[in-house]
């Protein structure tokens, strides 16, 4: 289809006097003077020819009123412009649809469209512009527009957007038929939603009315089992009534008994009130006796007292000649003490203590029980205890934390202290051992288990020993001696609690 502008009747005769100009051969130059006076021109080419005609001054219009367009008729004028913005020219878009051209294709139409319908009010020749370019993309449906007519067949929305855009002889008839086909649309999708809900109404009825037949059904049956209740209910009520009558009789029988048997209550009431004085005086008269008694074994107390204070007054005193009789000096040096330079004699040979004493029990508590006993040696497995409680540090770290927690037991319990690793000779560059804390390796050919039980057969029997190793074998045989053995995880928790 040829790119020719449309016939417009909104624009003014100057308007499109310009407008041909403008869109016609470049090469003519027309010139309109409103004042009413002529100015001869020629062309550059041509300095004979004659001066061109000027237009007749014409009376001033008003510009006719924009009809009310159907929201879909606008939806769809707003959509075709969007469409063509970016395909203009910069110089030909107007200054306010600028920024509006560059927005997204889904954005344009949405936010843009009250810009867009006022320019296309406001500015006819942005109008004849952008119809140009839609009546070429229309075709067919384009051209029909632009002549006046509309296929029976086309879009009533897509043929009054066309027509409001290249305004065409009678444009505004082909709008209103297009908005009278929306609203018939719209009519009809109303008369078709209406009976579509009428139908559904329909259709719930007749499912309500068979419901309704089904509860009647279910009515009448439910009256009629009401109704053979309520038979059976007048016969029970009937035997309720008869049984009433018969409990009533019994009731005040039973009265007449009640009342005989309270007046033998207030009499027996009365013989344990006065049984009651009678226990009351004989109470009083045992608190006397017991407080007499009280008295009396505070005093055999007081007395008590005295022979046991001077009993462990005399057994004091015997202890206190007994060491002056033996002369005994204050030991420098413990029995562990001794087991640390010098082997002692085979386990075999021996002299094993008293079983009664060793306790196998895994209980944390347990610990600090015998920790509180008098003059208690403590012995501890080392490295089998720093290898579960802080496996992942290096070995002389292990040996430093497990070295300075034993020494704080040491100062908090007073107990002597033994801790025991394996190694065929001492290690060198250690720390100072913490007050109270022995530390002993084991000696070549012989290992930390053998060390400990050397140790604990090395005590006297009586005193407690309490080793905390978690290796079974060494734990029978510290019990075969009479020690208390523990498990590493009893230690790892009183370190863990200091």
């Amino acid at each position: 289809m040829p790119l020719t502008e449309p016939y417009d009747d909104h624009l003014p005769q100057e308007d499109t006097v310009a407008l041909d100009g403008a869109l016609g051969n470049p090469d003519d130059n027309v010139v309109n003077n409103t004042s009413g006076a002529s100015d001869p021109t020629t062309t550059g080419d041509d300095p004979g020819a004659e001066p061109a005609p000027t237009l007749p001054e014409l009376e001033p219009t008003l510009p006719e009123l924009e009809p009310t367009l159907p929201e879909p008729v606008r939806q769809r004028i707003v959509t075709l412009t969007a469409a063509v913005l970016p395909t203009l020219p910069p110089d030909e878009v107007p200054v306010p649809l600028r920024r509006v051209a560059k927005f997204a294709p889904n954005r344009r139409a949405r936010l843009g469209a009250p810009v867009i319908a006022a320019q296309l009010t406001a500015d006819p020749l942005f109008r004849q512009r952008v119809t140009a370019r839609v009546l070429t993309d229309a075709g067919d449906l384009g051209a029909a527009v632009v002549e006046g007519t509309a296929p029976a067949a086309a879009d009533p929305v897509e043929v009054a957007a066309l027509a409001y855009l290249a305004r065409p002889r009678g444009w505004r008839e082909l709008i209103d038929a297009s908005g009278a086909a929306v609203r018939a649309e719209a009519d009809s999708a109303v008369v078709a939603e209406l009976v579509r809900e009428a139908e559904q109404r329909a259709t719930r009825a007749e499912h309500d009315r068979a419901v309704a037949r089904v509860e009647a059904e279910k009515l009448r049956d439910e009256l009629a089992r009401v109704r053979e209740e309520l038979g059976q209910l007048r016969e029970e009520s009937r035997q309720t009534a008869r049984t009433l009558r018969e409990t009533q009789a019994r009731e005040r029988k039973a009265t007449e008994l009640l009342a005989t048997e309270r007046g033998r209550a207030a009499r027996a009431s009365a013989d344990v009130d006065a049984e009651l004085r009678r226990a009351r005086a004989r109470l009083a008269e045992a608190e006397a006796s017991a407080g007499v008694a009280r008295a009396s074994a505070k005093e055999a107390r007081s007395v008590d007292d005295a022979r046991l204070w001077l009993l462990l007054e005399t057994i004091g005193q015997a202890a206190v000649g007994l060491r002056r009789e033996l002369a005994l000096d204050p030991v420098d040096k413990l029995p562990a003490d001794f087991v640390a330079d010098a082997f002692a004699e085979q386990p075999g040979t021996a002299p094993a203590g008293p079983a009664a004493r060793a306790r196998d029990t895994d209980d944390p508590a347990r610990l600090d029980q015998l920790l509180a006993l008098p003059r208690a040696h403590l012995v501890v497995d080392g490295y089998n205890v720093t290898k579960r409680g802080f496996g992942e540090m290096s070995l002389e770290q292990q040996r430093k934390r497990l070295i300075t927690g034993l020494g704080g037991i040491a100062a908090q319990t007073g107990d002597e202290v033994t801790v025991v690793f394996d190694g065929a000779e001492r290690m060198h560059g250690l720390p100072p051992a913490p007050r109270g804390v022995r530390v002993l390796f084991s000696r070549k050919g012989e290992t930390a288990d053998e060390l400990i039980r050397r140790l604990v057969r090395a005590e006297p029997a009586g005193r407690p020993v309490v080793v905390v190793s978690s290796d079974r074998e060494v734990a029978d045989g510290v019990r075969r001696h009479g020690a208390y053995p523990l498990g590493a995880d009893s230690l790892l928790r009183r370190l863990a609690r200091s």
